[in-house]
């Protein structure tokens, strides 16, 4: 028997004694390393940009993106689409133009009551429209090419 005690008090290295099982049951370590090994970097990036993408005279594929806006401040002039989100795109390959147009609105619309009444007499409202002027102009311009 007092070998048995002698054993109980003092545990050999990798062996246990029936009464301190409980004590390792308890300890836990930690399965995952602390804090993040993977950083999040992206979503530093500036965002985009509204405006022209496309300047007057540049030349563009049909598809290009002339501008885009939140707002319509920009119209589609000849050649040129509107997105869903009012970005302005070229349908044909050519020239970029940019033209103001006079803007008079219509007499009982709502445009005509916020901005004609709140504007000085003999004031003239502009709109910018963007055009492509294409390259292949079969079938156009007669008159101009005989001259």
């Amino acid at each position: 028997m007092a070998a048995l005690a002698s054993l109980m008090l003092k545990p050999r290295a990798g062996l246990l004694v029936p009464g301190q099982s409980f004590l390792l049951d308890s300890v836990r370590f930690a399965s995952k390393k602390a804090g993040s090994s993977c950083k999040n970097i992206g979503g530093n990036s500036p965002g985009r940009r509204y405006g022209f993408k496309k300047q007057d005279g540049n030349f563009v594929h049909a598809g290009n993106i002339l501008a885009t806006q939140k707002v319509m401040r920009y119209h589609p002039g000849a050649h040129v689409g509107v997105g869903t989100n009012k970005t302005l795109f070229a349908l044909e390959d050519g020239q970029v133009r940019f033209t103001k147009e006079v803007y008079i609105p219509k007499p009982r619309s709502w445009r005509y009551t916020r901005l004609i009444s709140n504007l000085p007499k003999g004031a003239v409202l502009y709109k910018t429209f963007i055009n492509v002027v294409p390259l292949k102009q079969e079938g156009k311009f007669k008159l101009v090419d005989m001259v």
